[in-house]
Formats: C-alpha cells, structure tokens, sequence
C-alpha cells in the first residue's frame, strides 16, 4: 500500500526521528557536528529557518519554519545524507532512522513558546546535564554563551527577538514546561488552522489598550483580550515592561481561572 502523502503548508514544525530500534546514531563529538553541518546547509538550501534544534544520542528534535511545501524534501536530504556518512563510517548497512520523521504542524503562539522550551529543556530532562548552558549539541548553547551563531540560526526566532540579551534568553530558556499542555497541542496540531504569529499590531492602540486596567486583577483579563485578538506575548510583554515567560504565565492562568468576559 503506497504512502499517504504529507500535508505540507507554510508555518512552523516541531520534527522528531528516531534511530532504527531505538539504536544510537550520534557516538561521539564529530556526528552531532557533521549533523549539524548537513542541517544548516540544507537548511540554506531549502530556504527553511532552524528555530531550536537538540541532538541526544539516539534521536532529535528540530522547530522549523517553511515557506513552501518543501520539508519533507529537506529532511530527505538531511536523514540520507547523515545514514550515508554513518553507515560508512561505522561499517554498516541497512536503515539508520526508524522510518519517515514525523511532524507536527504549529498551531499558535503558546505551542510555539511551549515546543522552544521542550527541545531544549530536553538534555536536562534526561539527566545528561544540570544546566541549559552545559549541554552542547542544540540551539541552547550558542543562545546562552553569547558565541557567534551559525547562519542557520540568525533568523531564528530567539535571535530575532532577544537580540543578545542573555539573562532574557537564560529566564526564557529556563521557563517551565506544562507536558500536558504540549500533548494537548500535539493532538490538535493537525485540526486548527495557526494564526500569523507574525502579524505586525498597531502597538499605540495595544498601549492604550492595556492602560484600562485599574488593578492587577483587569490587567491581566486585558492581556488575555489582547493576545485573543492577535497581539503576541512578546509585544504584550514589550509594552508592559515584563518579560515574555511572565506574560505567557498570566494568560495560562487567567485563562483557567477567570471565567470573566471583558465588555
């Protein structure tokens, strides 16, 4: 029975592959680096963005955004390339990857902030390292020790954001993931269509928007009604002087607190 074609539309992807039987395919320092090469050159060749990626030992995760239905022609190319120097290198045959990756698309802005931060929580959550700062095959360390980041990553959406604001990046890196949540998102990935995450608001009337509040309590339904009706986190943040896992913290909570609508 042929495969079901993907559906591919522009936006943002979390992608994960495994090794064949679960089996390591990175063993030392050179795989994750040649990986890594091969990521960012097909990357550049594709014309996809590299968001956040983590290498561990027998898999990967990568957040990417496409702007035509090329992903699974870039990943293609990225898995074969990688099981062709493996293979050889390590003198063996037969499939390296459990099968075609699997993806899920993206569906808003909360997904986004949640998926950043589970791809590279991911060595810490394995108990390979302590720190963020400590694990060195993913996006994390070149956003946390201020090094030179690869073309791959410039566009990224951390460093088109935070700039090289460190102690943000490090209090948005080190936010709390809500699993549950992801999951949930997961699911309904493929049902919900995503919003522009990049859509450009008139910022004055947001001002204006927010300055209603009275106390804590309206400020942050306001921040809710704001980011409802398009506003993201980061410019609700940028406005308030506060920073954006902070912002992310009020609407999750408002949200399954407050049954209040703002009129």
């Amino acid at each position: 029975m042929p495969r079901k074609p993907r559906i591919e539309i522009p936006g943002y992807y979390h992608v994960i592959n495994r090794g064949v039987e679960q089996r390591v395919v990175f063993t030392e320092k050179s795989d994750y680096e040649y990986f890594e090469e091969l990521m960012c050159f097909y990357a550049k060749s594709y014309g996809i963005t590299i968001h956040n990626y983590c290498l561990m030992s027998n898999h990967y995760h990568l957040l990417v955004e496409i702007e035509r239905e090329n992903l699974s022609k870039f990943m293609r190319q990225l898995n074969m390339n990688y099981a062709i120097y493996f293979n050889k290198k390590e003198r063996r045959t037969g499939h390296l990857w459990q099968g075609r990756f699997k993806s899920w698309y993206v569906t808003d802005e909360a997904y986004l902030y949640t998926l950043m931060l589970y791809i590279e929580q991911n060595p810490m959550k394995a108990g390979l390292v302590k720190t963020l700062k400590a694990y060195p095959y993913c996006s994390a360390h070149y956003f946390l020790h201020n090094k030179h980041l690869p073309e791959c990553l410039q566009h990224s959406w951390i460093a088109q954001h935070y700039k090289n604001d460190q102690k943000t990046i490090s209090a948005f890196l080190n936010s709390s993931v809500n699993a549950e949540e992801l999951q949930k998102m997961k699911k309904a990935s493929s049902l919900v269509e995503a919003p522009n995450i990049d859509k450009k608001p008139d910022l004055e009337t947001l001002k204006i928007q927010l300055s209603r509040a009275e106390d804590t309590k309206a400020r942050n339904l306001l921040i809710v009604q704001a980011y409802e009706e398009g506003y993201s986190q980061h410019k609700i943040a940028e406005v308030l002087g506060l920073s954006q896992p902070t912002v992310n913290g009020i609407i999750r909570r408002t949200k399954r607190d407050s049954t209040i609508t703002i009129t």
